[in-house]
C-alpha cells in the first residue's frame, strides 16, 4: 500500500510542472476510447475565415489555435485574452501575423457594435447578446464549448466541483434572443482515459476554476479514491464532452 508520504512524492511534480504552464497547451492528453466529434472546429474555422475581412478570436489563450488559422490571412485580426500570463505570450505568436492582442475578459467584448465579420471562441466563456453586438450583419460566430458536465465523474470525489450554467443551452437560446440564426448545435461525449492520477492533477491546477481551492495535501485523500475507484485497464476514465455552435447575423 503507498503511504502518503509516497503519494505526495510522486504527485508534486505534476504540481510543479502545471505551475510553469506558459500559453494553453497542455503538458498531458489523455487517451481517447471512442471516436472524436463528428465536427472538426478548426477545419470550420479555417473554411469560414477566407470570407471574412475582420476576426475576432475570444481567449485566445497563448495563442497557439489562432496562430494557425491566421497563415495566409490578410484582413484584420484581434485576439483577446483575459488571463494576464497568456498576453505576452499570445503576443510574441500573434503580432507577426499582424493581429492585434488585448487583455480583456470576455463577457463583455471591448469592442464597438458591428465591428467584426468572423467571431471565433474555442472553450472561453461568452456573453451571446454582446458576440452578437460585435457581429457585422452578415457575420458568422462559431464556438466550441466544454459541456457543463465535462468530466462529472470528478463531482463524487471533489462536491465542491464548480457548478456551471447550463450553457449548451443557454448560449444557443441567447444567439436566437440577440436575433441570429443557428446554423449548427452539435454535441459529442466520449470516454478518455489519463495515464497517471498526476494527469488529473496537473489538470486541477492548470484549470483552476474545475475544482475550486485545489490543494494537493488538502485533496490528498480524495484523489487516492478517486485513482482507486475509477482505474481501470486504460488508465482513470472520465467523460469528455464538447459541443459546437454555429450561427449568423442576418444582413
Amino acid at each position: 500500500m503507498i503511504s502518503r508520504d509516497d503519494w505526495l512524492h510522486e504527485l508534486r511534480p505534476y504540481v510543479e510542472r502545471a505551475r510553469q504552464i506558459e500559453g494553453w497547451t497542455f503538458a498531458f492528453e489523455p487517451v481517447p476510447l471512442s471516436p472524436p466529434p463528428p465536427w472538426d472546429y478548426l477545419a470550420r474555422a479555417r473554411e469560414l475565415l477566407p470570407g471574412a475581412r475582420s476576426v475576432l478570436d475570444m481567449g485566445t489563450g497563448g495563442g497557439e489555435r489562432f496562430a494557425e488559422l491566421l497563415i495566409g490571412f490578410s484582413g484584420r485580426a484581434v485576439a483577446t485574452e483575459g488571463w494576464a500570463p497568456n498576453v505576452s505570450v499570445a503576443a510574441q505568436r500573434l503580432r507577426p501575423l499582424g493581429a492585434a492582442v488585448i487583455f480583456a475578459f470576455n463577457l463583455t467584448v471591448p469592442f464597438a457594435g458591428e465591428t467584426f465579420e468572423l467571431v471565433l471562441n474555442r472553450h472561453e466563456e461568452l456573453d451571446p447578446a454582446d458576440v452578437a453586438r460585435v457581429l457585422w450583419p452578415g457575420g458568422t460566430v462559431l464556438t466550441q464549448q466544454c459541456h457543463p458536465d465535462d468530466h462529472a465523474e470528478l463531482r463524487a470525489f471533489f462536491p465542491r466541483m464548480t457548478i456551471w450554467e447550463p450553457h449548451h443551452e443557454t448560449y444557443p437560446r441567447g444567439f436566437e434572443a440577440a436575433g441570429l440564426r443557428l446554423v449548427d448545435v452539435r454535441e459529442h461525449s466520449r470516454p478518455v482515459a489519463y495515464q497517471h492520477l498526476g494527469e488529473i492533477v496537473y489538470l486541477l491546477e492548470v484549470a483552476p476554476w474545475t475544482v475550486p481551492d485545489f490543494d494537493l495535501e488538502a485533496d490528498l485523500e480524495a484523489l487516492i479514491a478517486l485513482d482507486r475507484d475509477l482505474r481501470g485497464p486504460e488508465g482513470i476514465v472520465l467523460s469528455e464532452r464538447r459541443y459546437i455552435v454555429e450561427a449568423y447575423k442576418p444582413g
